[in-house]
């Protein structure tokens, strides 16, 4: 019953006929009068009343006809209609009733009377209003109960099965009659322990409702995921009437749960734990060793071989392979021992709780001899090893990212010392390292700031007096420290990008000064280092067409490359071809310090380099060591039957060029003749040097120059 009043619509064409009644009831309902029966219908069909006082004696369409119009209406059918009239024959009373009257009235009214019997009449109504509403609230939970995709459960104050659904049966694969007067416990997988249960029905008995997950087992045996929602009902006493629960499979959703959970954090090849799940397991190792006061090794291992399997037998065996291998270690690994495919071939393995590192290293070398056994996949027999470096924590107290680096570094060391092994790192080489790392990065810095400068250095022909060309020599011009020489800097660049990126800026810094000496009239042939790495870079040609084209008044053969003999032979293949490519363009070669290497007259050959350049170390004891002289004569005499031409490096002193013109050496470079100088300062020094007189003395003995060999300077 709402706090709404209730509203009584009066039908009579003589509303004087019910003022007193009005009066009467205008306190306790809305009284709204009507003079007619089309007005009352017109008036009920707009806002439909709660009960209809109606009088029977009205001209147009009486009473009777009125009431036949108000059941005819789906609408108005229900409300309860009280004929008033003065007729008092039974004949019409019955007929009343016969339409669907609920009461008569007749005058003249008792009020009194009138006022009761409307106000039983309208309790009535509000009842049958209440009993049709929870008449339609009991379909609706009956439907709800029967057709809802959810399992129903209830079950009585004792938590005995009172009634179930068809979807429990359908999901538990239990009958309504198989577990009527059962306890729910029937479904239990055991999965959830007894603490839990504990803390269910208290949040039951405390809150009258608890809401989770549940891990049920159905007829069959197999488990299966339930969200799942209790309530309980009291009654007006407040004591527990019955329990209601509702639940929803949810083991596809649990299913696709653990299937994201994997793919995110395990290897989908392997199945061991990936990075993410790695960085998880090493944070909280990092954790447990520090509580346990004991010791962690941090491994990485990388397979040695894995590229050549992978490329000759393919991608499958090579997953096969991966899958072997990670098998093996498993196998190696105590429990509480992590290990982790981070991509490619290489692991990380997190070794806990032991006391030394000797427990650790009986693991390794366990793990390492059992990878190394061969194995047949798909028919082939194949075979790989591991590197391995590790770091010890807490002995090494870093973080999680820098013992990763660490063992990364320790395993790099450990190929270099010749793969399948492992090697502890080392806090002293990484200090090393680190110290590399910036001076790394403070050449990037020079290099982005153009503080590198070319220094060059002439060569002549001692015999002829004339200037050949000069080789360029890289210096830096460090804000701090001042002029610093290639060996204060370029070891650190060894093996680096930096040696491709520093290589370039030569060879452009080489071609600018080339074109803007011509540019005075100024043609000299220019001679700058390669790197071994720089030369066999992939662009490498390509960058030198480039440089060209950015120079295109520079005449053919003012440059000539020098690569170091050594290098020559780790690729000859590869250097030969380089080589040819380079000489399309005018380029020329020397061979730098010559007589140091190892190589063979049929690699020498093969070799289409013009000049050869004799080590300094040879030439600064040929006055005092006849070791050292012997080898000088012999590279001098290996030339001239190759047809090639040489120069010597380090001539210091008017000595040393007397006895290479006595040997057959006319061209050299050295501080006896000049040492490098800055760029501007070349031109000057071209036009001014004169050649010692007591070498021009020897230009009547026999010289290769005879024979038509020597480089022409454009000098003469």
């Amino acid at each position: 019953m709402n706090n709404k009043p209730l509203k009584i619509l009066a039908i009579d064409d003589m509303p004087a006929n019910l003022a007193l009644l009005g009066l009467a009831l205008q306190d306790e309902y809305q009284i709204q009068i009507a003079t007619s029966g089309g007005k009352g219908l017109a008036l009920a069909l707009d806002d439909p009343p709660d009960l209809i006082l109606l009088d029977i004696m009205m001209p147009d369409m009486d009473g009777y006809e009125t009431c036949r119009r108000i059941r005819s209406n789906p609408l108005l059918r229900d409300i309860p209609i009280v004929f008033i009239t003065a007729l008092t024959d039974l004949e019409a009373e019955a007929l009343g009733f016969s339409l669907g009257a609920a009461d008569y009235l007749t005058k003249p009214l008792s009020v009194e009377i009138a006022r009761l019997r409307i106000r039983n009449l309208l309790e009535r109504e509000q009842l049958r209003r209440e009993l049709q509403r929870r008449e339609a609230e009991q379909r609706l939970a009956a439907s709800v109960f029967a057709h809802t995709h959810d399992s129903v459960v209830i079950t009585d104050s004792g938590n005995r099965i009172i009634d179930v659904n068809a979807a429990f049966t359908r999901i538990t694969g239990y009958t309504r009659a198989e577990v009527l007067g059962k306890d729910p416990n029937i479904l239990k997988s055991g999965r959830q322990s007894r603490e839990f249960y504990k803390s269910m029905w208290q949040s039951l008995d405390t809150h009258d409702h608890w809401s989770g997950e549940l891990w049920n087992r159905n007829k069959n045996g197999e488990i299966y995921a339930a969200l799942t929602s209790i309530s309980v009902v009291r009654d007006d006493k407040g004591s527990i009437h019955h329990y209601i629960g509702l639940s929803a499979d949810i083991t596809p959703i649990k299913n696709h749960e653990h299937d994201l959970e994997r793919i995110a954090h395990f290897d989908p090849l392997t199945g061991i734990p990936n990075r993410v799940l790695l960085a998880d397991r090493l944070a909280q190792a990092i954790a447990h060793t520090h509580r346990a006061g004991n010791h962690m090794a941090v491994c990485y291992l990388d397979l040695d071989g894995f590229k050549p399997v992978n490329d000759q037998y393919g991608h499958e065996v090579g997953d096969q392979l991966l899958i072997e291998i990670s098998q093996r270690i498993r196998e190696c690994l105590r429990a509480g021992d992590t290990v982790a495919r981070i991509g490619g071939d290489e692991f990380v393995l997190l070794l806990l709780d032991f006391n030394d590192s000797r427990e650790c290293e009986a693991v390794l070398e366990r793990m390492l001899c059992k990878v190394a056994e061969p194995l047949t996949i798909a028919d082939y027999a194949v075979a790989v090893s591991a590197s391995l470096g590790l770091t010890l924590y807490p002995a090494d107290l870093a973080d999680a990212d820098t013992l990763l680096r660490h063992a990364d570094q320790a395993m790099y060391i450990a190929k270099q010392r010749g793969k399948n092994r492992y090697h502890l790192f080392d806090q002293e080489l990484n200090r090393i390292a680190q110290i590399r790392g910036e001076t790394l990065a403070r050449i990037e810095i020079a290099l982005a700031n153009n503080e590198f400068v070319l220094h060059f250095q002439p060569k002549v022909n001692m015999r002829r007096g004339i200037v050949l060309g000069a080789e360029a020599l890289i210096r830096w011009q460090h804000p701090e420290l001042g002029l610093l020489p290639p060996a204060a800097f370029l070891p650190d660049i060894e093996g680096t990008e930096l040696v491709i990126a520093l290589g370039n800026w030569v060879l452009t810094s080489a071609l600018d000064h080339l074109e803007s000496w011509q540019n005075i009239g100024l043609d000299i042939v220019i001679s700058i280092n390669i790197a071994p790495r720089h030369l066999l870079h992939h662009d490498f040609v390509e960058t030198l067409q480039a440089g060209f084209a950015g120079h295109p008044q520079l005449r053919p053969g003012c440059l000539e490359l020098e690569i170091l003999e050594t290098a020559a032979l780790e690729d000859i293949g590869r250097v030969t071809t380089v080589m040819k490519e380079c000489q399309k363009m005018g380029v020329g070669f020397a061979l730098d310090d010559f007589g140091t290497g190892y190589s063979s007259l049929t690699y020498l050959k093969a070799l289409p380099a013009e000049t050869l350049k004799i080590d300094q170390s040879f030439i600064r004891d040929i006055l005092g060591d006849p070791e050292d002289l012997a080898i000088v004569a012999g590279i001098i005499n290996l030339t001239a039957a190759f047809h090639r031409q040489v120069i010597a490096e380090g001539v210091e002193t008017e000595e040393h060029g007397s006895l290479l013109l006595k040997l057959g050496c006319d061209n050299a470079q050295g501080y006896g003749i000049a040492r490098p100088m800055p760029a501007a300062d070349l031109p000057a020094w071209i036009a001014n040097w004169l050649t010692n007189q007591e070498w021009l003395k020897k230009s009547a003995l026999p010289s290769p120059s005879e024979t038509g060999l020597e480089q022409e300077s454009p000098l003469k």
